[in-house]
C-alpha cells in the first residue's frame, strides 16, 4: 500500500471526526474527538507531503484538487458518522487496524513510528466507549450492536493484499472488546470493496464537496 492510500484514510477519517465539533455528547468528548481528528490530520499531512514529493504536487494539491475517483481511502472512513455509537465502533475498527499497520511499517518508517503512539490512544478511547455503550442501557446496547452489524462488512477491505496477515491480530484486538461489551460478532458475508481503486460510495463526493469548497473557490489564496 502506498503513502497516498494511508494518507487518504487518515484525511477522510479526520474530516468525519471533525464533524463532531460542538456536537459531542459532553464537553470532554467534544474536545477528545477534535484531538483525535487533529492526530489523523497530522499523519495525513506528513504522508501527503511525502507522496506529493514523488508526484510533483503539494499536500494541498492532493487534499483539495483531486476528485473522488482519485482518492484511495478505504470505504469505512467515508461512511457517515451516524449516531455516537456508529462513530465509536468505526473508531474501534479503524484504530485497531491503523495501530497494527503502523507497527508493521514503523521499523523502516518515521511517520508510522510516530503514528503508532497516537493510534494506541485512539484505540483505548474507542474501546472504553464501546464497552460503555455495549454493556450500558438497553438502548445504548441496541445502537452499538446495530453499528457493529452495519460496519463489520466494511472491515474486510482493510485486509486486502498485501495486508491479509493483519486480520488475525486485528481480530485478537477487536473481538474480545465486542465480547466484553456483550456485542455479537457478525458473520462474514457481504464484503464491499473498491475504495483502494477509487470506486467509492456517494458519501465521499459529498464530503469532498464540503472539504474542498473554499480552496476551489479561491485558488492560490494564502492566509
Amino acid at each position: 500500500m502506498n503513502d497516498l492510500a494511508l494518507a487518504d484514510d487518515a484525511l477522510i477519517a479526520a474530516q468525519r471526526l471533525a464533524e463532531w465539533c460542538s456536537r459531542g455528547p459532553e464537553l470532554e468528548e467534544d474536545i477528545a474527538l477534535a484531538n483525535i481528528a487533529l492526530d489523523q490530520l497530522g499523519t495525513a499531512r506528513l504522508l501527503l507531503t511525502r507522496a506529493g514529493a514523488e508526484l510533483g504536487r503539494t499536500e494541498d494539491d492532493l487534499a483539495y484538487l483531486r476528485t473522488d475517483r482519485e482518492f484511495r481511502n478505504c470505504l469505512l472512513v467515508e461512511l457517515p458518522n451516524g449516531d455516537f455509537a456508529v462513530t465509536m465502533v468505526k473508531l474501534l475498527f479503524l484504530s485497531a487496524y491503523q495501530k497494527l499497520l503502523y507497527e508493521t511499517l514503523a521499523p523502516e518508517d518515521d511517520i508510522a513510528a510516530k503514528a503508532v503512539k497516537e493510534s494506541a490512544y485512539h484505540l483505548d478511547h474507542a474501546t472504553l466507549w464501546v464497552l460503555r455503550l455495549g454493556d450500558g442501557t438497553e438502548e445504548s446496547h441496541r445502537r452499538a450492536q446495530q453499528a457493529v452489524d452495519d460496519l463489520w462488512p466494511y472491515t474486510h477491505e482493510l485486509f486486502e493484499p498485501p495486508f491479509e496477515a493483519l486480520r488475525e491480530g486485528w481480530s485478537v484486538t477487536v473481538e474480545p472488546v465486542l465480547a466484553e461489551a456483550t456485542l455479537a460478532r457478525p458473520e462474514d458475508r457481504w464484503r464491499p470493496t473498491g475504495g483502494r481503486a477509487g470506486v467509492h460510495t456517494e458519501h465521499l463526493s459529498r464530503l469532498l464537496a464540503e472539504m474542498q469548497v473554499l480552496h476551489r473557490a479561491h485558488p492560490g489564496a494564502t492566509w
